[in-house]
């Protein structure tokens, strides 16, 4: 498989000094973020790109001499959201990105199905996660004919660029596991959107993403190496939907997501936590997923996407690229 890591958690540095880093992990790919939810930090030049062959080449000549390539981009973000000042954004990211993958000659894009609001007018999104009443489905309704419309011009877009699209499969989005991904192909016939396999998503929903990979198949376009432990203690009180958020004050560090959204901060005490690979699921595990998704193809892209909070940026690198490496090794030994 090809192995590489999500650059978000590289954007302290510069572009060169993250392929160093990368490099030196022992993997061949970065995937580089280039809108939606984080800033293009490692492309600031994305407008010149679009518009000059120098820009492109002055771009990628910064991985020549190096074993480091790009690995698709990642404009995840929200481009159905009701308020303009998010979901025009986010949309136009989404747009830019694909442009900017066949100018990088690069055919994937990650990014997430998005969540409108639950009503015309609304200026809030709507998660509906339980539909067993009758408005419920209504708002559903709502949110699928948005959602269909934009990514069956989207998929046209795309197409037309030589680009597929992977949706992460995310909460507080509309498309969040394997029925919704068949519904929206349904809706749309799409043919270049499909999914970014990312197992830490499945696990706390208690999906099973080798499962998942083998139901997909040829859907799965592209994949994310997080993994996620669950802590029994909490998740058994108060399961795995707990909403134990706290709301950062605007003097204290934290992550604006699009106008005047933020992150908020993860709870304490935490049904289940993002950790680095290995520390929720052995590289057993890791092994029979990436088995999984060379069996739909044995040249996607599966990027480490770093979030463990307990571990540095290095550090949690490190222990997610030995898992990676020793369980793409074991996969190579038993073929």
């Amino acid at each position: 498989m090809k192995l590489g890591v999500y650059n978000a958690i590289l954007h302290d540095r510069s572009l060169p000094e993250a392929i160093e880093v990368v490099q030196g992990l022992g993997l061949t790919g970065i995937e580089l973020n280039s809108g939606g939810f984080l800033p293009s930090l490692h492309i600031p030049s994305c407008d010149d790109i679009l518009v000059s062959d120098t820009a492109r080449d002055d771009f990628l000549g910064l991985f020549e001499g190096t074993s480091v390539s790009p690995a698709g981009l990642n404009c995840n973000g929200n481009p159905l959201h009701p308020k303009a000042a998010i979901g025009d954004a986010h949309a136009n990211d989404v747009r830019r990105s694909i442009q900017l993958a066949q100018r990088l000659g690069q055919d994937r894009v990650v990014t997430m199905s998005g969540l409108p609001g639950g009503e015309p007018g609304a200026t809030t999104v709507n998660w509906v996660v339980n539909a067993w009443n009758s408005a419920a489905l209504d708002v559903l309704d709502y949110q699928w004919d948005i959602a269909a419309n934009f990514w069956r011009e989207m998929d046209r877009f795309a197409a037309d660029h030589g680009v597929k699209v992977a949706l992460e499969l995310h909460p507080q989005n509309l498309v969040f596991n394997s029925a919704d991904v068949h519904k929206l192909i349904e809706l749309t016939g799409a043919t270049h959107v499909g999914v970014e396999l990312d197992a830490s998503h499945l696990f706390w929903q208690q999906m099973d993403p080798v499962a998942v990979v083998r139901h997909l198949g040829e859907l799965v376009f592209h994949a994310a190496a997080k993994d996620v432990r669950v802590n029994p203690e909490w998740a058994s009180i108060n399961g795995v939907l707990d909403n134990s958020f706290r709301r950062l004050a605007a003097d204290e560090p934290r992550t604006n997501l699009g106008g005047d959204e933020w992150a908020n901060e993860w709870p304490k005490q935490s049904a289940w936590d993002f950790v680095a690979l290995g520390r929720g699921h052995d590289t057993a595990f890791w092994t029979e997923f990436l088995r999984a998704l060379r069996e739909v193809d044995p040249n996607m892209w599966v990027n480490i996407e770093h979030e463990d909070v307990s571990l540095g940026r290095i550090e949690g690198l490190e222990v997610a690229a030995k898992v990676l490496r020793d369980a793409d090794a074991a996969l190579a030994a038993s073929l």
